[in-house]
């Protein structure tokens, strides 16, 4: 089992990670306010150890807006008891506890989205802080991470699991067998080249060797059942599997469909700014130029509306969920499927 390493970091916490049991505590991330000139953010943190073994990090809440994911790890954190390990269990389900707290995707302290920060600074602002701890301290004990994402309020997504492709043949097939096991309906395969995928929580753990798996369980700023389940059964059969919860009581995994991200043009976009009515649903598939929908203007209601089209074939994965959009927004990302070698 690893050791917990010092870090460099600011932040600390009094939980002792290689002590056996259960402890709860908070991740102490200081912040001097107007208010409180010697104040801490508190980060919930549960960590369960009993004897050697593997460790699993799960995380959510790494954007405050995704509710399935932090419910899973409450229960799991309120379910799980010492003797049921072999190993240690680390679990955050708020991450980004003053964007949870606030209900948004971002910290309200300094509108940091945590999963573009990676790896952070440990001098940075408080979003930059919490990212270099789990860089720097917690993925340095982990054998595996899960970090547990939805489609926030923005986008309303189809229940996946994603890896990023591996640096060898045999990096990606170990993630795939998690991403089987973990047995969300898709698994999806990402090279990371879009957005800011270089400065996310998986492209970190990656850089340290540490296999990651992150999902998308719902979204729309809504909590969904299913999505909760998904993540809930996956975190059991995941944990099973590496002998951490050795004696689990599992469901076998579903057959999953492995897709990938066909580059940029798997994600459509807004032209411009105005109420958006989609022409295809979440699961449906489309054709290149298939019209994606309308955008109608608000500022001038005899402007012709402005026709969006799909500029490759695929499976809706996600949606915007509002309707008000911006030139910029995302309003489609579409997945492919894997040919079988």
């Amino acid at each position: 089992m690893k050791k917990s390493p010092a870090g460099g970091t600011r932040i600390w916490t009094s939980l002792d990670f290689d002590r056996d049991g259960k402890q709860h505590d908070w991740l102490r991330l200081p912040f001097s306010t107007d208010q409180s000139a010697y104040g801490v953010v508190p980060i919930p943190i549960v960590c369960i150890k009993n004897g050697e073994g593997p460790t699993a990090l799960l995380i959510a809440g790494n954007h405050g807006d995704e509710y399935e994911g932090q419910v899973a790890l409450a229960k799991l954190a309120r379910q799980v008891k010492p003797g049921d390990v072999r190993g240690r269990i680390v679990i955050l389900p708020a991450l980004n506890y003053p964007a949870v707290a606030a209900g948004r995707r971002v910290s309200p302290l300094d509108e940091g989205n945590l999963n573009r920060l990676f790896p952070g600074a440990p001098d940075g602002g408080p979003t930059q802080m919490i990212a270099h701890f789990v860089h720097s301290v917690l993925l340095g004990m982990a054998d595996l991470v899960i970090d547990l994402h939805s489609g926030g309020r923005s986008l309303s997504y189809l229940p996946c699991c994603l890896i990023r492709s591996g640096s060898t043949a045999e990096e990606t097939s170990r993630l795939v067998e998690l991403m089987n096991v973990f047995g969300a309906p898709i698994g999806s395969i990402s090279d990371g080249a879009g957005g800011g995928g270089a400065t996310t929580l998986s492209a970190s753990a990656q850089a340290l060797g540490v296999p990651a798996l992150t999902t998308e369980l719902g979204g729309g700023g809504t909590l969904s059942g299913s999505g909760e389940a998904i993540a809930s059964e996956g975190l059991h059969r995941i944990l099973k599997h590496m002998g951490i919860l050795p004696k689990a009581q599992t469901k076998p995994s579903p057959p999953v469909r492995l897709m990938r991200v066909n580059g940029r043009g798997a994600f459509t976009y807004a032209h411009m700014h105005g109420i958006f009515e989609p022409a295809a649903e979440i699961g449906d598939t489309v054709i290149a130029g298939q019209c994606a929908g309308v955008i109608y203007p608000v500022e001038n209601p005899c402007t012709p509306v402005t026709e969006i089209r799909f500029s490759q074939s695929g499976l809706v994965a996600c949606r915007r969920a509002p309707a008000l959009t911006a030139q910029g927004d995302c309003l489609f990302k579409l997945l492919t499927d894997v040919e079988a070698a």
